[in-house]
Parts: structure tokens; C-alpha cells; sequence
């Protein structure tokens, strides 16, 4: 008589991985230990030990090594220190690309910003030795540049703009034309920049066509609107049947009735780019 016996299961190869500890405490990880902390170590362990039980589900005949575990462990460690930034050539055709950096550096901006990067005045009265602000060092370049009567740096239009609203329109509303409620790059939309703001957004006009009486409906209707937002299209257009205040009249017209007006340039170009064929860019000078 024959007696068959059911087969033996067979071992899950993922036991025979190394445990966490085990692997952070091979002698090869040592100096991986020294290097990159105990705490990197650990997570580079447990993501390459997970990316090691995954292959192992798929193939059960593919179990590394512990030296190869503790090579792909080095390896996701360096990974993760190197650099981010790298330089590319600029070959888009876009001159000023917000992708890539925006305008270059000239060398005695480089220069400037190395020599700055260690112990400086940053705020600090070299006079009186007492503590200053930062925006004592450019304040005096942007007005004497502009014309305004201040100025303070962000870190972009969208930053700005909500600055802007923030402090000045308090939370009232805020009258935009239709025409203007654009998207620009990195997805920042002139209606939630003006929600995040704090303040409620009064649309006017039509997509192709606002009129100063659009304005004056709007504040029959908004009498405690503090701020009138004009906003530059920048690379987007409408033609044909358009029609819009012209700055002049807009700045008029808010100052008649009591109201703030503020212009989101886009761009603040400092300098008349038309001679470069950029002849649509309006200067910060052209605008106050």
C-alpha cells in the first residue's frame, strides 16, 4: 500500500531578508552610519529591504545578497544628498523663462550676493549699532528707480498681489474686471489669490468689454469696497470687439471715490523693452 503525503509548504523567500537592525548594524553600514546619521540610514534600510519583499512576491528565486542590499542602501543615500539645481542651456525661445530661473544673474550680481552671503549688515545700524531692517538696503534703490514713494521685495507677482490686498483692501471687497481674472504659470489665479487675501471678489464688466459705469454699479451695490485690482494680462490676449478704462482714467475714477486702485504688472519690467521687441510690457515707472 502506498501512502501519499500532502506537499510541504514552501518557506516565504522574504524571511530570509536581513531584519532593519541586523542590516544597520553590518559592519559595511558603519561608515554609511557615520556619514549620513543613524536616522537616514534606518530609512534607506526599510526602503530598499520593501523594494527587496516586492520583487521577492513576483520572483521568489530573486533574494540579494546582503552586500547587494547594502549597495542599493549607499546608493539611495547618496541619491538623496545630491544636488537639485543643475544649469541648462536655455534653447525654448523664451528669454525671461519663469521655468527655468527667470533672467540670468549678471557676474557683479553673483558678485554681490557672495560677498553678502556671510556675516553682514543685514539689520544692523553700522551708526548706532542698533538692530535695522532689510528693506532699509533696498527701499532707497526702488524708489530712486521708480519713482514710487516705497518699496519692499516678495517673491513673486501672485505674492504681491496678495500682500497688497491683505493690507490694504482689510478683508472688503475687491472689484476686478472680467476680463482680467486670468491664470498665470504655476496655476496662480487672480480669484484665489483675492480669496486667500482675506477679501471678496466683485467681478465687472464682460470678458471682452468693461466700462467705468461697470465700476460705478459695483460700488452702488459694494459701498464698502476699498480697492479696485487692475490686472495685466501678460501673455494672454483678446482682440477684436474689446474695450477696457484705460490706467489713467481707472486711477481717476478710484481716487474720486475714495478708493485704492492696484495694478498687477505681471512682470515689473524696470526698463523700456520695447527697442528688444517686447513693445506690450509696461514699466512700473508708466504705471505709478
Amino acid at each position: 500500500m502506498t501512502v501519499k503525503t500532502p506537499n510541504a509548504a514552501k518557506p516565504d523567500p522574504r524571511r530570509r531578508l536581513p531584519a532593519v537592525g541586523a542590516l544597520c548594524e553590518d559592519p559595511i553600514a558603519r561608515p554609511l552610519k557615520a556619514r549620513y546619521g543613524a536616522a537616514a540610514l534606518t530609512r534607506a534600510v526599510r526602503a530598499v529591504l520593501s523594494e527587496a519583499r516586492t520583487r521577492l512576491a513576483a520572483d521568489p528565486d530573486a533574494a540579494p545578497t546582503t552586500g547587494a542590499l547594502l549597495e542599493a542602501v549607499e546608493a539611495r543615500l547618496a541619491d538623496g544628498v545630491r544636488e537639485t539645481l543643475f544649469p541648462v542651456i536655455n534653447a525654448t525661445g523664451v528669454v525671461i523663462h519663469t521655468n527655468l530661473g527667470r533672467a540670468p544673474l549678471p557676474p557683479e550680481a553673483v558678485a554681490a550676493a557672495a560677498l553678502a552671503a556671510g556675516y553682514a549688515n543685514l539689520e544692523l545700524d553700522l551708526v548706532t549699532g542698533r538692530r535695522s531692517s532689510r528693506q532699509e538696503h533696498l527701499d532707497p534703490l526702488i524708489t530712486e528707480m521708480t519713482g514710487a514713494e516705497g518699496g519692499l521685495a516678495v517673491n513673486n507677482c501672485a505674492g504681491a498681489v496678495l500682500l497688497g490686498l491683505a493690507a490694504l483692501a482689510e478683508g472688503a471687497p475687491v472689484i476686478v474686471s472680467r476680463g482680467e481674472l486670468v491664470e498665470i504659470g504655476g496655476g496662480f489665479r487672480v480669484p484665489d489669490v483675492v480669496a486667500q487675501s482675506g477679501s471678496r471678489l466683485i467681478e465687472v464688466g464682460t470678458t471682452n468689454r468693461t466700462h467705468l459705469r461697470d465700476y460705478e454699479m459695483a460700488l452702488a451695490d459694494h459701498p464698502d469696497a476699498r480697492v479696485i485690482l487692475r490686472t495685466h494680462p501678460s501673455n494672454f490676449r483678446i482682440s477684436g470687439f474689446t474695450s477696457a478704462p484705460s490706467l489713467e482714467s481707472l486711477a481717476h475714477f478710484a481716487h474720486a471715490h475714495g478708493l485704492l486702485l492696484v495694478e498687477d504688472l505681471g512682470g515689473g519690467a524696470l526698463v523700456d523693452l520695447a527697442p528688444f521687441g517686447l513693445a506690450d510690457e509696461p514699466t512700473v515707472q508708466d504705471s505709478l
